[in-house]
């Protein structure tokens, strides 16, 4: 009789604090944290033949079999056939096990279970379940296999997993949810590392150089409390990024001009977290609003909402900085202000409240905890 394993991993969602849009080119910064809010990935095995899926962010008891190195399900005559909302797990599954195959091992066969905090009653926060689901399914995925990879293996199957479904995505909610705190970003050529894994084969996509690509720690914020506010309106960050694909504002002056102000809002954000500059970093969030309120007056995005302007408006009056966390649309915000001064953290709560925001008790994660 085979002894069943059980392996376990969770993985943090995350929240942009600068760098949202620009960062989707290659190359181009962003400032992340992780927050302490995760995704739990379980995986028991062995199992028959194939691989089943019950999440609570999708359909459950799903039964998937191999066919050519994918999953579909039993009884469907194509991989367009697979379940929505399981995307993002299955291509994970799928891009470890084509690591497998490629160090001689077979395709792996065990249940998974997917557990989310970044929810609630089925209401996403936009705090990154995608990313976090990806990164939490990989690293148990190949810990049950026997695969022993560092943080930046596990970073970047994620990628690969997830620019298969999608290429336009940064990854920067990946690299939050594996490595945890604050962190600085800068995203791969997405295309060209899934061209690279394509024709060399996903072992040389994980020790090749990715141009473009780095990711580092920042220290947190000296003196400074992030306050979370979530709008009430779900968005869909994929939308709003392949809208912006679609329109012929890219590659426009008007374009170039926001990149290179953005980057260089970041590049000072994350002077100022390494100096301890509470007060220039709440400089650089403001200047990172009038960007992104910027874009969307030329561009018509609707990044922001009213609730998302309330929240940050509510920030100013008490002396601090906010802005939207992520795309816009909806979802959530931030704030900075004096961590000492509670009775303005508390009227911030009390005026967000009153604007149809609800303050969120979410605070940075220390570690991205996918090992």
């Amino acid at each position: 009789m085979t002894r069943q394993r059980t392996v376990v991993r969770r993985a943090p969602g995350k929240l942009f604090v600068a760098g949202e849009y620009a960062v989707v080119d290659p190359g181009n910064p962003a400032i992340l944290v992780a927050v302490d809010r995760h995704i739990t990935v379980t995986v028991t095995g062995p199992a028959e033949a194939g691989v089943e899926v019950s999440s609570d962010l999708g359909p459950r008891g799903v039964r998937l079999r191999w066919r050519d190195g994918r999953l579909v399900p039993y009884g469907a005559q194509d991989e367009r056939d697979a379940p929505a909302g399981l995307a993002h797990v299955l291509s994970a599954v799928e891009t470890v096990a084509r690591l497998s195959a490629g160090r001689g091992l077979p395709a792996p066969s065990f249940t998974l279970s997917v557990e989310s905090g970044l929810h609630d009653n089925g209401t996403k926060y936009g705090l990154g379940s995608s990313g976090a689901v990806t990164v939490a399914t990989v690293a148990a995925a190949a810990a049950f296999c026997g695969l022993t990879l560092s943080d930046e293996e596990r970073f970047r199957l994620a990628l690969l997993a997830t620019a298969e479904i999608d290429p336009k995505g940064s990854g920067g909610d990946l690299a939050a949810s594996t490595w945890g705190g604050w962190i600085a970003y800068r995203a791969p050529d997405r295309r060209a590392v899934l061209a690279l894994a394509r024709d060399s084969g996903v072992e040389e996509a994980l020790r090749a150089p990715w141009p473009g690509f780095e990711v580092r720690r920042l220290p947190a914020p000296e003196g400074l409390s992030l306050e979370v506010g979530w709008t009430g309106n779900p968005a869909s960050t994929t939308a709003l990024v392949s809208d912006l694909h679609r329109r012929p504002w890219r590659g426009t002056a008007s374009h170039q001009r926001f990149v290179r102000a953005t980057t260089d809002c970041v590049r000072a954000a994350i002077s100022a977290l390494e100096r301890e500059d509470g007060m220039e970093l709440l400089d650089q969030i403001r200047r990172a609003r009038r960007e992104l309120a910027r874009l969307d007056d030329e561009v018509g995005l609707g990044v922001f909402t009213p609730r998302l302007t309330a929240l940050c408006e509510a920030a100013e009056a008490v002396g601090g900085a906010a802005k939207p966390s992520g795309a816009g649309g909806g979802d959530c915000g931030i704030a900075l202000l004096d961590a000492e001064a509670s009775r303005d953290i508390a009227q911030l709560r009390e005026r967000w409240a009153s604007a149809g925001v609800t303050p969120l008790p979410i605070r940075p994660a220390a570690e991205g905890n996918a090992k």
